[in-house]
């Protein structure tokens, strides 16, 4: 049996977005904390379309005073070996 972690695009962007409703902030509020020119990025996390980078994920565990870990979510797939 294998065993396959992977990070969950979707579930992770609607973790980030219940983090910032949380908070009490707005897209723009997170636009301007990181210093994008554009708020698109922050849709993309959300969306599921992209992930942070790793130092934006530090940012946001500290801008929501939480662990990555409660950011990201992983989800795991056991395949049996067909041979």
């Amino acid at each position: 049996m294998n065993t396959l972690h992977f990070i969950n695009t979707v579930a992770t962007g609607q973790n980030i977005d219940k983090l910032r409703i949380s908070a009490g902030m707005s897209v723009r509020d997170m636009q301007t904390e990181f210093g994008f020119s554009t708020p698109q990025a922050i849709y993309k996390w959300i969306h599921g379309t992209t992930m942070p980078t790793v130092d934006n994920l530090v940012i946001l565990a500290a801008m929501f005073e939480v662990t990555i870990d409660d950011i990201v979510v992983v989800d795991v797939v056991t395949k049996t070996r067909t041979w």
